[in-house]
């Protein structure tokens, strides 16, 4: 039995069909399909009760993936075991935001790719919320305030932002001084999120409001510069824009809190390797501190 048939049915089966998997694996969609069939004649029983929507587990399918994970997973770190020392092989997906993303993670996989010649990495960069075990990512990059999760998560540097308006905005609607004038300003966000600011060594959570909102960080800050409202972002992203005095800090007695950079991963006994030395490269780039969250 090939353990890349067993591997190819467990990533439809989470995937809910074909396609989904053929992406995720990096190969054909025909290629998926002549993996599963040959598993299923291999085993002489339907796996998967195929359809125009998808692609379903059958009860035998259902019993059987549990096992084909396992055995796939321990496969895995045999291989990892028996490797020589530093050496990398598989593939690594990995799930990274859009802002921050391409200018300051990138270089780092990057440099893992080519540390590790056998090695096949995939990074998906989104600022949407990516949910790793129902997409079949194997670890991602977030950052900001991890919010509760059953994810594994170790921090790998810190994050500085603060609160940020063009000079226009200031000169048309004043300059917030405490949490309370601030939730009275036009806020520019990712959704309906909450913000925090400090207060002391106290957290303040405050409930902004603001008709624009984007899904990504270079956006909004795009739209701060155009006077739209007030945004909570990065440093690194805005520092031209502070540099240039396209945008002036607000807010300075109560920023917000600090936040981290984070490599988060599904629940697991042991990391794979390859996790880990992403996880290293990163903290070797941003972080020479604490680095450990549960």
């Amino acid at each position: 039995m090939d353990i890349e048939d067993l591997r190819t049915f467990v990533e439809v089966a989470d995937a809910g069909g074909v396609t989904s998997a053929a992406l995720r694996l990096g190969i054909s969609k025909s290629m998926v399909s002549r993996r599963l069939m040959r598993l299923e004649a291999e085993l002489g029983i339907q796996l998967l009760a195929r359809s125009t929507r998808g692609a379903s587990l059958t009860e035998a399918g259902a019993t059987f993936r549990d096992y084909a994970a396992r055995v796939t997973a321990e496969i895995d770190v045999a291989r990892e075991t028996i490797l020589p020392a530093g050496e990398l092989r598989g593939r690594l997906r990995i799930a990274a935001p859009l802002s921050f993303g391409p200018t300051h993670f990138a270089p780092v996989i990057a440099q893992m790719a080519r540390r590790h010649p056998h090695l096949q990495i995939q990074t998906c960069y989104s600022d949407r919320f990516v949910d790793l075990i129902g997409e079949g990512y194997d670890c991602a990059i977030r950052v900001g305030t991890l919010q509760d999760s059953s994810l594994i998560a170790r921090r790998v540097g810190p994050l500085h932002g603060s609160f940020v308006a063009s000079p226009d905005y200031i000169k048309a609607h004043g300059s917030p001084e405490t949490p309370d004038e601030l939730v009275a300003h036009q806020a520019l966000m990712q959704g309906t999120e909450t913000w925090q600011v400090m207060d002391g060594d106290e957290v303040i959570t405050v409930r902004p409001q603001g008709r624009f909102k984007a899904d990504n960080g270079a956006a909004l800050a795009a739209a701060a510069v155009a006077g739209l409202g007030i945004a909570v972002l990065p440093d690194d992203l805005i520092k031209n824009y502070l540099d240039s005095g396209e945008l002036v800090p607000v807010m300075k007695r109560h920023p917000p809190p600090p936040a981290g950079i984070y490599v988060v991963r599904p629940p697991g006994q042991h990391p794979a390797r390859k996790i880990r030395v992403l996880t290293e490269m990163l903290i070797e780039c941003f972080d020479h501190g604490p680095a450990s969250k549960g």
